[in-house]
């Protein structure tokens, strides 16, 4: 906590609904921009309040009532945003999926969630339609984007997007638009219990089927605070005032970071959320450019195309005070790209990295403002506590040494849902009497009390006997000037058991070729002992992503195994 500053070492939470967070932020800032959607459509605090309302009595209206489920499979945008705080003043859950989830997907998440009724954006009834005999939603309520856009952008967005809109004769079909215009009466007043199921966010899933964690108010509204609070030093430092924020939120709400941090803990302080639907270095160096957020909040990937990209270079980031990385690695050379273009656009910001989970929403500590150190994410945040175990046990281990990260604390989830044996699996009570949280992940805390984020707990490769860390081979790839991106994995192999591959994008695809291959190779030999240097590297153009933006390694090991089943290669050993 010596590295705290003048963030409060704890925080008072509101025993209040999400939403109740929005009336407090309504009665501090009514006259505030609540939100952007791109530069396009703006809305006040008041404004949003009564969207809010209005929105809640049409769904009560649809005979939507507390305790029901309804699931949102929206870009980050106003509907998205609405809807949510809507469904949270009437005490529904909401289970947030990605838009671009194909159908069986989509019939598993209403069927897990038990939804009876979904939002989702025009373009995608087709998904929908083809899965909803199938479960229990029986109102499929359609958003149309181009209604939030100024005229231009919005024959634009036709032209592109909304020509792929199918014709659309269909009696469950609500369409928000005409919902948001509708004369509902009130609905009764609903008490919402701040420990209530909120929302429903999923795992990645990578490893079989998805698991829903489970969040209440209180978790969001407590991970929200703290998040806000951690800037107190660099506000109290330029005179900025929290309601003044300019948050640019890239980052889907479908992902507790975009939904945790880039919205409720914007709107929770009185600031401002830039809503942008999706990712592309383009849109979001044009969103900067017009927009001129304070605090920028993304994944490595989108700092390291920023900075690649021509209008980011050639902003103006005078107004950016504040910068975090998080969800995965933060390679160094990412890091320096990102900051010497900003420092040549007028900003002193330095790229901090954090660290958090779903299972806690999402962030849940971070680098403190000016205290960056090598490869740390930083120190807990106020009233979260974490402590480094041996592994397969619950007793600390002293600092420096390795073992898994545990969590406690007000952001921590309700369990998974539906799945007792795998939440007692990882919501754990200890000897102290606390329920501690097992994030399944490899880290370390030096003697300041600074945490250093080591590997996924399967993410390791066994070679030979010898244990051979991914990222650090990644880390030493990323230092190479050819190399844009960057993924290591284990491939079976008869002799060593797995064998280092490496798969690498350069920043000049051109330059792939065998020689390339050795060059890097020889590259990693002067920085690594030899079992842990890629045996080989394949060149490709893009790396396969998930859904919010990390390489996704497990994706590639896929894809290698069919390869070797494929042709008959060796498949054992894993």
């Amino acid at each position: 906590m010596k590295f705290y500053g003048s963030v409060p070492h704890s925080l008072d939470y509101p025993r209040t609904s999400m939403y109740g967070s929005i009336l407090r932020s309504v009665e501090k800032y009514p006259d505030n921009i609540a939100y952007t959607f791109l530069d396009g459509k703006r809305s006040t605090y008041r404004e949003f309040k009564e969207d809010i309302d209005r929105c809640a009595a049409a769904l009560a209206g649809l005979g939507l009532k507390k305790g029901d489920r309804v699931t949102i499979s929206m870009p980050t945008s106003p509907p998205g945003i609405i809807c949510f705080y809507a469904l949270n003043k009437l005490g529904i859950v909401a289970s947030m999926i990605h838009p671009l989830s194909p159908p069986k997907e989509i019939e598993f998440y209403l069927n897990y969630s038990k939804s009876t009724a979904a939002l989702t954006v025009d373009m995608f009834y087709n998904e929908f339609k083809q899965v909803m005999d199938n479960t229990g939603v029986k109102t499929l309520i359609l958003a149309r984007l181009q209604e939030y856009l100024p005229p231009v952008k919005s024959a634009l967005y036709w032209l592109v997007k909304g020509r792929k809109t199918p014709r659309i004769h269909d009696p469950r079909v609500a369409w928000f638009g005409d919902l948001m215009l509708g004369n509902y009466p009130d609905p009764p007043e609903v008490d919402v219990d701040p420990d209530d199921l909120a929302v429903i966010l999923y795992s990645g899933g990578t490893t079989g089927t998805p698991k829903g964690i489970m969040l209440s108010n209180y978790n969001f509204l407590s991970e929200g605070m703290m998040v806000a609070e951690w800037s107190l030093p660099v506000e109290r430092e330029l005179g900025l005032k929290r309601s003044e924020a300019v948050v640019l939120a890239i980052l889907p709400i479908f992902h507790g970071f975009g939904l945790g941090v880039c919205v409720n803990a914007t709107l929770i302080g009185g600031g401002t959320c830039v809503l942008v639907p999706t990712f592309t270095p383009g849109l979001t160096a044009d969103m900067v450019k017009k927009m001129k957020p304070t605090f920028l909040i993304g994944v490595p990937t989108l700092f390291e195309a920023l900075s690649r990209n021509k209008k980011f270079r050639g902003a103006d980031h005078s107004r950016l005070v504040l910068a975090f990385s998080g969800a995965d690695t933060l390679p160094r050379v990412v890091k320096d790209a990102f900051e010497s273009v900003v420092h040549q656009g007028g900003s002193r910001v330095n790229l901090l990295e954090g660290y958090g989970l779903t299972e806690a929403v999402t962030a849940i500590m971070a680098t403190p403002v000016g205290r960056y150190r090598e490869k740390s994410v930083g120190v807990p945040f106020p009233d979260m506590e974490a402590k480094i175990v041996g592994a397969g046990t619950i007793d600390a281990v002293p600092a420096g040494q390795e073992g898994e990260l545990c969590l406690r604390g007000p952001a921590v989830m309700l369990g998974y849902l539906d799945r007792p044996e795998e939440t007692a699996g990882v919501l754990r009570r200890h000897e102290d009497g606390k329920t501690w949280l097992h994030t399944g992940d490899i880290f370390s805390m030096d003697e300041d009390g600074f945490f250093y984020f080591k590997l996924r707990e399967k993410r390791m490769i066994k070679s030979s006997g010898m244990n051979v860390y991914p990222a650090q081979v990644e880390e030493v790839l990323y230092r190479h000037p050819d190399v844009e991106a960057a993924c290591v994995i284990g491939v079976p192999d008869r002799a060593q058991v797995e064998r280092v591959k490496a798969f690498v994008v350069l920043r000049n695809r051109s330059k792939a070729s065998p020689e390339k291959e050795r060059e890097l190779i020889e590259h990693c030999r002067n920085a690594m002992i030899k079992w842990s240097c890629p045996r080989e590297i394949e060149f490709r153009n893009e790396l396969p992503k998930t859904l919010v933006g990390k390489i996704a390694f497990k994706e590639l090991e896929k894809q290698e195994l069919e390869k070797l089943k494929a042709g008959g290669g060796y498949t054992g050993g894993r």
